[in-house]
């Protein structure tokens, strides 16, 4: 129960709203809600033992329908009312900045999670880049060896450039769209058969 309705002013209230006129438990739930835009809403095993309580001091009586029960405020709640007017206009002043501080509150959090979500997904998606780029772009090949001169080595030049350009190649098809798990398996049996036909031929 939030502070604000403590030492029986949660009693005074329903009070209150029961002299707007007859009202069921969960009527009673309601409008609390919404009095507290949402942010706090007390628990039907709150209200009904207290309902019970002010029918049992007369301030309150109920009929039943249907299986439900609606209360309606008695002469004598509506005396306690009158006499407690002043209690009952500094509640109404407690609830208000009761409200506007969890309202306050609730936008901190709100903008706390907006923001703690923006840097994960800010995150995730350079490791993904990252990833991707570790995963795809050619590294720098290694020095040619000085005794290496000649056709052979214009060849070595060349097939250095093809592979350069091979895995700069399939690093953009792969980033350039999502697919399926199935074509990315292929993809990957493809790169396999290639690598294993370039170690036979090559041994």
């Amino acid at each position: 129960m939030t502070a604000v309705f403590s030492h029986g002013r949660l009693r005074l209230y329903l009070l209150k709203l029961l002299d707007d006129g007859p009202k069921h438990g969960y009527e009673l739930i309601r409008l609390l809600e919404d009095r507290f835009l949402g942010l706090y809403a007390p628990s039907a095993g709150t209200i009904y033992p207290r309902l019970q309580r002010l029918e049992v001091e007369g301030l309150v009586s109920h009929t039943a329908a249907g299986g439900r029960k609606t209360y309606d405020i008695t002469d004598a709640g509506r005396a306690e009312l009158r006499q407690r007017a002043g209690e009952l206009t500094a509640l109404e002043t407690d609830i208000a900045a009761s409200v506007a501080d969890l309202s306050s509150l609730a936008g901190e959090i709100r903008s706390e999670v907006r923001g703690s979500v923006r840097d994960l997904k800010r995150e995730l998606s350079e490791a993904t880049r990252q990833t991707r780029r570790a995963r795809w772009e050619a590294p720098a090949p290694p020095p040619r060896p000085a005794s290496t001169a000649g056709p052979q080595a214009e060849l070595l030049d060349e097939l250095d450039q093809r592979l350069a350009a091979f895995t700069a190649e399939v690093g953009r098809l792969i980033r350039a769209r999502q697919f399926s798990d199935t074509q990315l398996r292929t993809a990957i049996r493809l790169l396999d058969g290639a690598l294993d036909g370039l170690r036979r031929l090559l041994r």
